[in-house]
C-alpha cells in the first residue's frame, strides 16, 4: 500500500465538507413543524466526514477531469448535472440510518452530541428518520438528468436503501446466532455499510452517462473501501484509547457484538464469549481490555483483520483504472489508504 499525502487527503475533504454542509442547510432549512425538522437536522448539524458525498463529488470531477469552482456543482459538466443534490442525497441517507440504528441499539450518544430519540423522543425521531429517507428521494430527482439517467440513479438509491435494512436485519440476527461465520459477517457489512459507498461512487458515472463497465467498476470500489472502512472500526474499537475513540475502548466486545476479529479467534477456538469478565461497559477496566486484545493478537486476529482491510483496499483502488488518470483520481485512491489508517 502506497504512502497517502495527508495534507492533500485532509484539504480535499475539508474543501468539499464545507460545501457539502452549505448545501445540506440550503435543502434542510429548518421547516414546520420546528421539532419535525430540527430533529431531522441534529445529526447532520453535529457533524461528520461528509466521506460518501466527497467520494460522489471526487467521481464526478475525474469523470470529467474537472474540479469545479463551488457553484458549479449544482450545474456540472457540459450536461449541467446537479451532482451536489445526488451527494446531498447520499448523505441524507446516511443521516437516516444512523437514526433507527440509535434507537435499535438505544445508544445515547452520536458524534458527542445525544442521539435523536434522547434529544427529543423515540417518536419525532422515528418521524426524523422517515423525513430525511423521504427527502433523500426528492433530492435525487433534483439533479436535471435525463429521464433515464435519473430513473437508474433513483433505482441505484432504491436498491441500496433496501440492501442497507437487509444488512442491519443481519446484524441483528447474528447476535442471537451461534456459529456466524467470518464469510457471513463480510457479507453482513457489504449490504450495511459498503454499499452506500458503493452508491456515491456510481451514481455520478450514471447521471453523467458513463458507459456500464465505468458503473460498475466505481460500484465495486464503494463496495471494496466501505468494507474496508467498517473493519478499520472493528479494529479502532480495539486498539484505540477511549477519549481518542469517544466512547469506551472495546465496548463492541463488551456488549458481545460480532466482528470479523472476533469471529476469527472464534474460528481458531478462543471463547470470545470469555474474553472480559463483564458485560457492563460502564465496569470493564482498561487492563479487562488489554488482556483480551492480547489473546486476540495471539490468535492472530487482528492481524487477520488488518491484512482483510489492506486487500480490500487494494482491490478497491484498482477499480479506480476506469477513471482518467488526474487529480480526483489521485485522491480517491489516498482517501482508500486513509480509510484504513485513521485513527479514529
Amino acid at each position: 500500500m502506497s504512502s497517502i499525502d495527508r495534507d492533500r487527503v485532509t484539504a480535499a475533504l475539508t474543501k468539499r465538507r464545507g460545501l457539502v454542509n452549505d448545501a445540506l442547510t440550503e435543502t434542510l432549512p429548518i421547516d414546520h413543524p420546528e421539532q419535525l425538522y430540527a430533529a431531522s437536522r441534529h445529526l447532520l448539524d453535529a457533524g461528520g466526514k461528509r466521506l460518501r458525498p466527497s467520494v460522489l463529488l471526487l467521481v464526478a470531477e475525474a469523470l470529467t477531469d474537472t474540479e469545479p469552482l463551488s457553484d458549479e456543482y449544482r450545474s456540472f459538466g457540459p450536461q449541467g448535472i446537479d451532482v451536489m443534490s445526488a451527494a446531498v442525497s447520499v448523505e441524507i441517507i446516511q443521516s437516516f440510518t444512523l437514526i433507527h440504528d440509535d434507537i435499535m441499539d438505544d445508544d445515547d450518544l452520536r458524534r458527542g452530541v445525544p442521539s435523536v430519540h434522547e434529544a427529543y423522543d423515540l417518536d419525532t425521531a422515528i418521524l426524523a428518520g422517515d423525513t430525511l429517507y423521504s427527502k433523500a428521494f426528492e433530492c435525487m430527482l433534483d439533479t436535471d438528468a435525463s429521464a433515464s439517467r435519473s430513473v437508474r440513479a433513483l433505482k441505484e438509491l432504491a436498491t441500496t436503501c433496501t440492501e442497507i435494512c437487509e444488512g442491519q436485519a443481519l446484524d441483528v440476527a447474528f447476535e442471537r446466532s451461534e456459529g456466524i461465520t467470518t464469510t457471513q459477517y463480510l457479507e453482513m457489512i457489504e449490504l450495511k455499510t459498503a454499499v452506500l459507498y458503493a452508491a456515491s461512487a456510481s451514481i455520478p458515472a450514471i447521471l453523467l452517462g458513463a458507459d456500464d463497465e465505468t458503473v460498475e467498476a466505481l460500484h465495486q470500489y464503494g463496495i471494496d473501501v466501505g468494507m474496508a472502512f467498517q473493519v478499520q472500526d472493528d479494529l479502532l474499537d480495539l486498539t484505540v484509547p477511549s477519549e481518542r475513540l469517544g466512547k469506551q475502548r472495546g465496548s463492541d466486545l463488551v456488549e458481545g457484538k460480532r466482528t470479523l476479529i472476533t469471529l476469527h479467534a472464534k474460528e481458531q477456538g478462543i471463547d470470545i464469549d470469555e474474553l472480559v469478565a463483564t458485560d457492563s461497559v460502564e465496569s470493564v477496566t482498561e487492563r479487562d481490555i488489554e488482556a483480551a486484545v492480547e489473546t486476540l493478537e495471539d490468535a492472530g486476529s487482528i492481524e487477520y483483520a488488518r491484512n482483510t482491510a489492506r486487500d480490500l483496499i487494494t482491490n478497491g483502488k484498482n477499480r479506480l483504472e476506469v477513471l482518467p488518470d488526474c487529480e480526483a483520481q489521485s485522491v480517491l485512491g489516498e482517501i482508500a489508504d486513509y480509510l484504513i489508517e485513521r485513527r479514529y
